[in-house]
């Protein structure tokens, strides 16, 4: 194990965050909107104040179009990363379909090496149409995109030298992406669906995690991808359907009296682009896991998610979204850090099953691979003529009949 991750603090049972969409939008109570500058500028201050808060993670999705600013997550992260100890640095969306694997697996490999591994990432496909003309690929072929590209990522990550050929970029030959993970262990990967049960499929083959936004549908919309993702990780032969890797999004907002919550969030709530002329916020917060009120109904609301989803691994909180100024989401911050957040990671521990994961680490990624006192095992280098087989470490479980093994196969 290296020394730079060997202090790292570990996590036990669940992990508890932020995510950001990166949007620009005005403020309808001051009417005042926030340049490009000044949004970026306040990331950097939510983030690092969500570690000061005591949470554990990070992200920031990729969007290229306004009114969003998030363009280049690695380079926001890597800043970020300079100016925290222990938080873990993640993506709510990193676009494998209009990326090229190659420069996903050098950039994130590199943005692993700089923060100490405390880097993860969710894969997507995203959710603004033009993006892929822009970056000219074809929506059309939006699905077989993402099973390609990310074939080709996670064997540049655990193969030294890669021979390739696919269908939507140059075949390569002899290639090794630099510089090569941390500790010889990949960032470990979510991936990420609104809608789409062949993203939960792929995670399940590859025995990654799921991400499920969790923001604007009713939670059994959700549920069905999720039970879906078990279901077809235990099929793959990863473990049993509990010991599938999940994450969640979700909202709140709090006062310490739930009508100052409602009244300081409703114009925030009318006005924003997503919810505007849309379903009241009642019938909004009913529908979906949106909660506005006392942090007790926080609490209430969302220990709750595992009688519908499982035992779970990582939970994410939209807090800088809407046109909320700076200081109203560092209260929101507060608020999570201190009342909400301790809460629930007693509750959400209280009878967890033994066979349930923690929350993947760095440490723990190593620890797997390693054993808990084994030192890091020197890499083969094929210049030097030693052994490089290859191969995926779910390489066992894959079937040709498979889209996601056919794409493996090539």
């Amino acid at each position: 194990m290296s020394e730079q991750h060997a202090s790292q603090d570990t996590w036990q049972g669940m992990q508890f965050g932020l995510f950001s969409v990166s949007d620009i939008t005005r403020d309808p109570v001051s009417g005042e909107t926030p340049s490009e500058a000044q949004r970026i500028r306040d990331i950097v201050t939510i983030a690092t104040h969500a570690e000061q808060a005591g949470l554990d993670v990070f992200a920031i999705g990729e969007h290229h179009n306004p009114p969003f600013f998030s363009s280049s997550p690695t380079t926001t992260l890597a800043y970020i990363a300079a100016q925290t100890e222990r938080l873990i640095l993640s993506t709510s969306t990193t676009l494998v379909t209009t990326n090229d694997p190659v420069k996903l697996a050098e950039d994130y490999a590199m943005l692993q090496h700089l923060a100490g591994g405390r880097i993860d990432l969710v894969m997507g496909r995203g959710n603004t149409g033009p993006v892929y003309p822009w970056f000219g690929k074809d929506i059309r072929q939006g699905l077989p995109l993402a099973i390609e590209n990310y074939n080709l990522l996670n064997r540049l990550w655990r193969e030294d030298v890669v021979d390739w050929e696919g269908k939507f970029r140059t075949s390569l030959s002899g290639f090794t992406s630099t510089p090569r993970p941390l500790d010889d262990v990949p960032p470990f990967v979510w991936h990420g669906s609104i809608r789409t049960p062949e993203i939960a499929e792929q995670a399940a083959y590859y025995g990654d995690g799921f991400f499920a936004n969790n923001i604007f549908w009713p939670k059994e919309h959700y549920q069905r991808l999720i039970d879906l993702y078990r279901q077809r990780f235990a099929h793959y032969g990863h473990g049993a359907p509990e010991q599938a890797i999940v994450g969640l999004g979700g909202q709140a907002f709090m006062a310490k009296n739930s009508q100052d919550a409602i009244d300081r969030f409703r114009p925030y709530f009318d006005s924003a682009p997503v919810y505007g002329n849309g379903p009241s916020m009642e019938d909004f917060t009913e529908m979906t896991p949106l909660t506005v009120g006392s942090p007790q109904q926080v609490i209430d609301r969302y220990a709750s998610m595992r009688d519908t989803f499982g035992d779970y691994q990582r939970q994410l909180f939209l807090m800088d979204h809407a046109g909320l100024p700076l200081k109203m989401v560092l209260e929101q911050i507060d608020f999570l850090g201190e009342d909400v957040v301790p809460v629930l990671r007693r509750e959400l521990q209280k009878d967890r099953p033994e066979n349930v994961p923690d929350a993947p680490t760095h440490a723990s990624l190593v620890t797997a691979k390693y054993g808990a006192d084994a030192p890091r095992q020197p890499r083969p280098n094929p210049n030097r003529g030693d052994n490089v087989t290859g191969g995926s470490p779910y390489q066992d479980t894959q079937t040709s009949g498979s889209a996601f093994g056919k794409a493996a196969e090539r």
